[in-house]
Parts: C-alpha cells; sequence; structure tokens
C-alpha cells in the first residue's frame, strides 16, 4: 500500500461517453486522475484497436459473438491503458531525472502549497550535483493519477439472446462493473444517477472491494450525490454489505455538464456545510456497519478506520473559487470537467466541436430535453448533432436507427425495452399522434409532435468526437457530434495547453478575459430560480395541492440558501471586494424566486 499523497487537489471527472474515454493516458503521468465512462464498450474496442496500434501492442478484437464480450472489452481496454499509463510514467520519471526544464514544467503543474513543489525547488537549486538522490526522490514520492471509471448506475438495460432474457449479471451496468473488477487496475468506480440497490449487491462477488487488515482497498467505490441524506442512505446501504465508500462526489445539481439531476432547491453551499458538520457523523455510521457485516462474513477486519474523501464538482472556474472550497469546507479535491474541454493535451473532442466550444457565449448554454433518459440535458447551440437531427425530420425519417441500445429503456413496445430516440419508437408515436389529428388544435399537435421527435441519439452522438479526432470510420446513420458542457465553458474562449490550465487552477496564470464572471454560487442560484420558473409556466397538468407543496418547498429552500449565503460572505474575506454586487444579487434572486406565483 502506497503512502505517496495526492499529487493534485483537483481531478477531472467523466465527461460523457468518450471525451475522458482515453484521458488516463494523457495526463495520468502528471499525477492528474481522471475518470472514464464505461458505458459504451463498442466505443472500447475502438478505442483499444487505436491505442493497440499506437503503442505496437498485440491486439485481437473482441466482437460481440464472445459469450461475455461487453465484459471482456471493457476489462482489456483498462488493462491496455494500465499497461500504456505506467509505461509513459516510467519514462516522464526518467525525462525529470535527466532534463532541467522536464523538472520545471513538472514544477510549474504543481499547487503552491505542495510540499513536493518546495522539495523539487531544491534540486533546481542545488543543481547536477544532486542527481542520486533527486532520482531516489522522484522514485518515492511522485504517483501517477489513478485511472477511475464511471457507471451510470440506472443504465443498467436487460440483455437478450434473441427473445431469451439474459442473467441480470448480463445486464449493462452489471457486465461494465465485472469489466472493471477483472482488470488489473487499483483504483475506483464512480457511481453517478442514483442508487440501483440489485448493482450495489453485485459487488459483494468481488474480492478486490473488500479491505483487508491493513485497511488496503484493491478497487474502491466513489458515489456521486446531490446532498446528504442520499449519501447517508447509500454509504450505509453498502457498508451493511461490508462495502466502504472510500469517497462522496458532491455535484451541483444544475451548474454542471451531462444530465441535471436538480435537488429540491438545495444550493452548493448549504449542502456542503452539512457535509463538513456531519463529517464524522457519516464516517462512524459507516464504520460501524461495516465492522458488522465484515464479522458477519468472518472477514479481515481493517485495523483503523478506513479514510473516506469528501469532493465537489460543478461550476468551479477560477483559483479563488478552487482555495476557498477547499479550505472552507474541508475538501480532499475539486473536479474541473468542462474548461478541460478546451484541452486537447486532457480530453478527446474534434476540432470542429471544440472550435464550437470555445467560441460559444453565455446564451449558448442551455438545458435541453434531447435525452431519452428524460432528464433535462446540458447542451450547446450549434452542434453537428442539430443539424443531422433536425434534416431527417425535414425529410420526414425522424429518428435514429438506434445501433447501440443502451438507452432501450422504454418498454412501451415490449418487455426488450426501446429507445425514445430511435425511429422505431417514432414511427409508432408519431402515427398514434396522427389518430389524434382532428381531436386537437393544430398548436397542441405540433408540440407533441416536437416533443417526440426532439431526443437524441446520445449513444451515437456522444462518442463521435473521439472517431473523429482520432481519424476512426463512423459506420451507420450520420449523427454528427452531440456534447454536454456545463454553462462555465462560456467564461473561458479559446483552446489551452494543459500546462495553462493547471496553472489557472492554482492561481499562478488568469486564462478567463470576461471579469464580470458570476461567482459559482450566484451562477447556480439564478440556475435554480429559472428552473422554478420555467417548471411553473410550463406546466400544462391541472396544478393539485401536493404539487404547491412542492413548488414551495424548492422555495423555502431556496430562501434559506440565500440566507446561509449571506451569513456565509459577511462572515469570510471570500469575495470580500464584490460584497455589495453580491448582496445585491442575493436579494434580486430572493425577490424573484418570492415573486412566482403557483
Amino acid at each position: 500500500m502506497s503512502n505517496k499523497k495526492n499529487t493534485h487537489t483537483f481531478h477531472i471527472p467523466v465527461m460523457g461517453l468518450a471525451f475522458t474515454i482515453d484521458s488516463p493516458i494523457r495526463v495520468a503521468q502528471y499525477g492528474i486522475t481522471s475518470t472514464v465512462s464505461i458505458a459504451d464498450d463498442d466505443l472500447i474496442e475502438k478505442m483499444r484497436a487505436f491505442y493497440s496500434e499506437k503503442f505496437s501492442i498485440p491486439y485481437q478484437e473482441i466482437t460481440q459473438k464472445f459469450h461475455d464480450y461487453r465484459a471482456e472489452r471493457i476489462t482489456h481496454y483498462l488493462n491496455l491503458m494500465d499497461t500504456i499509463v505506467k509505461g509513459k510514467f516510467e519514462k516522464f520519471k526518467c525525462e525529470l531525472a535527466e532534463s532541467k526544464s522536464a523538472l520545471e514544467n513538472y514544477i510549474a503543474l504543481l499547487p503552491n502549497k505542495s510540499e513536493l513543489k518546495k522539495r523539487f525547488q531544491v534540486f533546481v537549486n542545488e543543481g547536477i550535483l544532486m542527481k542520486d538522490n533527486l532520482v531516489n526522490f522522484i522514485e518515492k514520492n511522485i504517483s501517477l493519477g489513478e485511472i477511475d471509471v464511471n457507471i451510470m448506475t440506472k443504465l443498467d438495460k436487460d440483455n437478450f439472446d434473441e427473445k431469451n432474457q439474459l442473467p441480470i449479471e448480463f445486464n449493462d451496468a452489471h457486465a461494465s462493473l465485472r469489466g472493471f473488477a477483472n482488470s488489473n487496475l487499483n483504483s475506483s468506480v464512480v457511481l453517478s444517477a442514483g442508487m440501483n440497490p440489485r448493482l450495489y449487491s453485485y459487488f459483494e462477488n468481488f474480492t478486490d472491494f473488500f479491505p483487508d487488515e491493513e485497511g488496503f482497498l484493491r478497487k474502491k467505490i466513489i458515489l456521486k450525490v446531490s446532498d446528504f441524506r442520499s449519501a447517508l442512505i447509500q454509504g450505509n446501504f453498502l457498508s451493511k454489505k461490508g462495502l466502504w465508500v472510500s469517497e462522496y462526489r458532491i455535484e451541483s445539481g444544475l451548474n454542471c455538464g451531462g444530465h441535471a439531476f436538480a435537488t429540491e432547491g438545495y444550493l452548493l453551499g448549504p449542502i456542503l456545510q452539512e457535509f463538513k458538520d456531519k463529517r464524522n457523523e457519516l464516517l462512524q455510521s459507516t464504520n460501524d456497519l461495516l465492522i458488522k457485516a465484515l464479522t458477519l462474513k468472518k472477514m479481515s477486519l481493517p485495523k483503523t478506520i478506513l479514510p473516506m474523501k469528501i469532493t465537489v464538482q460543478g461550476g468551479v472556474g477560477t483559483a479563488a473559487e478552487h482555495a476557498f472550497l477547499l479550505e472552507e469546507f474541508q475538501l480532499d479535491s475539486i473536479g474541473w470537467g468542462s474548461p478541460f474541454l478546451l484541452v486537447p493535451e486532457a480530453t478527446s473532442v474534434d476540432t470542429e466541436t471544440r472550435k464550437l466550444l470555445a467560441n460559444a457565449k453565455e446564451n449558448d448554454f442551455y438545458l435541453s430535453t434531447i435525452s431519452p433518459l428524460g432528464v433535462p440535458f446540458n447542451s450547446i447551440k450549434g452542434v453537428s448533432n442539430d443539424y443531422w437531427k433536425q434534416k431527417r425530420i425535414n425529410d420526414k425519417k425522424a429518428g435514429s436507427s438506434c445501433p447501440k441500445k443502451f438507452l432501450a429503456l422504454n418498454k412501451s413496445y415490449g418487455i426488450q425495452g426501446i429507445c425514445t430516440a430511435s425511429k422505431r419508437y417514432q414511427d409508432l408515436e408519431l402515427e398514434k399522434l396522427d389518430q389524434q389529428k382532428n381531436e386537437i388544435s393544430v398548436v397542441e399537435f405540433e408540440l407533441k409532435q416536437q416533443r417526440i421527435t426532439e431526443k437524441s441519439c446520445l449513444c451515437v452522438g456522444l462518442a463521435n468526437a473521439s472517431y473523429l479526432e482520432n481519424n476512426i470510420p463512423i459506420k451507420g446513420q450520420q449523427q454528427g457530434v452531440v456534447i454536454c458542457p456545463g454553462p462555465n465553458l462560456a467564461y473561458f474562449d479559446k483552446e489551452f495547453s494543459l500546462q495553462e490550465m493547471v496553472q489557472h487552477i492554482y492561481g499562478n496564470k488568469n486564462i478567463m478575459l470576461q471579469s464580470d464572471r458570476p461567482n459559482l454560487f450566484i451562477k447556480e442560484l439564478k440556475m435554480y430560480v429559472d428552473y422554478l420558473r420555467n417548471e411553473v409556466t410550463s406546466f400544462t397538468n391541472e396544478v393539485t395541492a401536493s404539487q404547491i407543496k412542492k413548488w414551495n418547498l424548492y422555495r423555502n429552500n431556496i430562501n434559506e440558501g440565500i440566507t446561509y449565503y449571506q451569513n456565509l460572505f459577511q462572515n469570510t474575506s471570500f469575495l470580500k471586494n464584490s460584497q455589495d454586487t453580491i448582496n445585491q444579487q442575493l436579494n434580486l434572486y430572493k425577490s424573484e424566486i418570492n415573486s412566482i406565483s403557483f
């Protein structure tokens, strides 16, 4: 078990299917941890072929004829990444020992308060005479960033052999977990999108997730959560099975990329405060249950309480915000996602889409309804997928050919499931709607028609950027690219090098041109106020007492959050230079939320 500390105070979260599909190969040697989506085994297999050729590693295709092809593809790709990353790391360590400029560039990437940075600077100042000591120091003190993986727990589609349903372990998320569990990685699986008891129970089949006497976990569990209550419920559920949650990764409900899982008006600041106040409660509760479960299972008991990290992500964009979150809420790391979409050294994005992201302004980012999951989806105007989808609609051929079926979760037309973005589903729904044409108004007909055809094929669209970037042929129907950045990307307006972005995070370089960017807490507050207003104004069903109660709860939670921020900013030096502006904005949004009538 390594005693090396994390090199960085930030991590790169999962983004889409493709955008961080190979990020570890790009950045892990610098100690930067990133997260790979393992949802799309077809993309994974293509990337394995691509990197096997690039690094001259023997490759044998795993086709869908293999018995457990989905899990096998994932395992082999993760093992390949592990091999490549470790090889790059060894070369990088040699470069640091041999080249002063390489060492200086690495030092420029490190946090200012890092002890590692201070120690390395001594070697630079002392010069070549300390080379032997430098080699030993490098070996003992620098570490790889982790190759973490992400599983969206609800994307656990049943699979079939022709018309016969396969056992549960062949469900999509189950097979993904097995692929990770069988890999050589010593890293974490990030579970997102809520609790899946059946999937959580499946973890018990793999010994790597259980601790030994020294408290070592070969593979760790990270939960992406929206609030403390969710963390406690899920953490306790897993602990009762002898499974430890090593990190609770809090994400802003709306000020993020990808799917937006809005809370009931709970704002990020109060959520972080609750985690800070109740951290020991969470640690003690889950530890007590863990020990009981391991005792019943007659498994090794760790000698001490296992480590537990609390991290956050969503909308962070300045060094001041990064430092404030770490210090004020005693966090272990901050997730920086969307800004890294503009860093070619870190993420996989095609040239055209990267230019679109760099040129986008605030009003180009919006919450769309294009996801077949029926959850608001962070989108940007002008992506190529919009063009091809609209062309099919205009040609009376709405819908996707649905080659991958990862989101074929709608059971309206059979047990095997169907995706609401598919041509088959949309044809059936449009046919039903056509039968109502004479019974409803033209406006209502067109609105319902739009709601059917607006869904995008995310399975293909979210993977195409990697194919385009790496010149991998794209077969089948033209879908273009779907990308799902958070609105925070509006304040970054060009491509950046990895060093520029990391120096920005640590306050050694400012790469933002906009001086009027709203604070991340204020930006999220505005989004929650807008979200409630949009929900109320677009509500078409009869407004019931229970619906009004729900909206009132949302508004009350927003008001409590505003009061929290007023007290927080008054009692901290954070934003002291813009205190008047912040107070005006808080009062403005308080007036707005209270003026919404139900």
